[in-house]
């Protein structure tokens, strides 16, 4: 059986994509996956780390850029329908996953109009333009959130959850401690901004150790930065007296959630989906200018849900940021509601539904041309 799993362009498409592409391996080795990018997105490096082969198609996002990129990327998204006619000649899928990023739109479009079976992932509470209008035609849906199903067919969308990594879900405290050389009596707090760190976040915690002096002992922190602001806000810790391990980069992130007692993080799909899969209490600070605000609107459900502390990036300081670290430090029996809270959001199977959707379409598609040649 061979897989396409097209799309990416920031780890939040492509982990959910890599996540499918493990459950599909999980049950026959011998399944091929082929992942369809580009050649600028976070994929280009990923994917081949990971021992999966990956075609390259010409395309670029065309929401919120210059009129004149938009003119680039309209032509560019003509050149992309002749790389994926290619690319589906070429492989001869049995089915594709779109998970996002405008790497999936054209190629999933071109081949659901050619009659291969295709499904999107949506990961947020609104759906972006691309697969609004990709469920159109797609063969089947699969949503995160239950305020997408207004945006898609009814007899084809399908509540799963964004898949999640399995790495994620079978991370090892024990192994975590020591790899991260972190203390096992401490309460450790574990801060990230995306795979490229965040300046806005890694300054106001920097900010707010200023506030939590009286925690000093009491804390430690985890936090990836970022290639750039790493040596900063490694030193910042040292002169401030705080413990923990500063890293430009974080690959076993399974291990840091493991040892994480609270997170602070960006509000992306993937994220999310990880987080509350593992029910960590988190404070999300979600990036301002994300497409329709998608990060704002998913943390908002989980605040809404008491699965969640948000910090909107206008409100964002070291001061309102250590108001909200003090009160869940303090308050264990909130932490252990939002914990809950956020364990009844997760779905840790939702890669499993996903592949089970998949093979129930080909299943079904096996009988219908049975059935067919029978019938001649």
């Amino acid at each position: 059986m061979r897989v396409i799993i097209a799309g990416g362009g920031t780890g939040g498409h492509l982990f959910s994509g890599l996540a499918i592409a493990e459950e599909f391996k999980s049950r026959d080795i011998k399944t091929e996956i082929i992942f369809v990018g580009t050649e600028y997105g976070i994929e280009a490096k990923v994917i081949p780390r990971e021992g999966y082969p990956i075609k390259f198609l010409r395309a670029e996002g065309i929401v919120g850029i210059s009129l004149t990129r938009k003119i680039k990327a309209l032509a560019k998204m003509v050149m992309s329908a002749s790389d994926s006619y290619e690319i589906i000649q070429d492989v001869k899928p049995d089915i594709m996953i779109g998970v996002g990023g405008y790497a999936s739109g054209v190629i999933m479009l071109i081949a659901s109009l050619i009659s291969i079976p295709t499904i999107i992932i949506e990961q947020n509470c609104i759906p972006g333009f691309t697969n609004r209008i990709l469920g159109k035609f797609v063969k089947t849906v699969c949503i995160a959130y239950q305020e997408s199903i207004p945006y898609f067919p009814k007899g084809k969308t399908y509540l799963t959850g964004n898949p999640v990594r399995m790495n994620i879900l079978r991370g090892n405290t024990e192994s975590g401690y020591e790899l991260f050389s972190l203390e096992k009596n401490l309460f450790t707090i574990f801060v990230f901004g995306g795979s490229l760190g965040a300046r806005s976040i890694n300054n106001a915690v920097i900010e707010s150790l200023n506030y939590l002096q009286d925690f000093k002992k009491d804390i430690q922190f985890l936090h990836q930065t970022g290639k750039e602001d790493y040596e900063r806000v490694r030193s910042s810790y040292r002169n401030l007296g705080f413990k923990g391990t500063i890293a430009p980069f974080i690959f076993e992130m399974g291990e840091a959630y493991a040892v994480s007692d609270l997170v602070i993080s960006r509000a992306g799909a993937t994220t999310l989906a990880e987080i509350t899969a593992l029910g960590k209490p988190a404070i999300l600070i979600p990036y301002p200018y994300a497409t329709g605000h998608h990060q704002e609107l998913n943390a908002m459900k989980l605040l809404e849900m008491g699965a969640a502390k948000v910090i909107r990036s206008s409100e964002l300081s070291g001061e309102s940021l250590s108001n909200t670290i003090r009160i869940l430090f303090e308050n264990e029996a909130l932490r252990a509601e939002m914990q809950k809270n956020s364990r009844a959001l997760g779905r840790p199977d939702a890669s499993v539904r996903v592949v089970d959707i998949a093979m129930s379409i080909l299943k079904n598609k096996m009988i219908k041309t049975y059935s067919g040649k029978q019938s001649v």
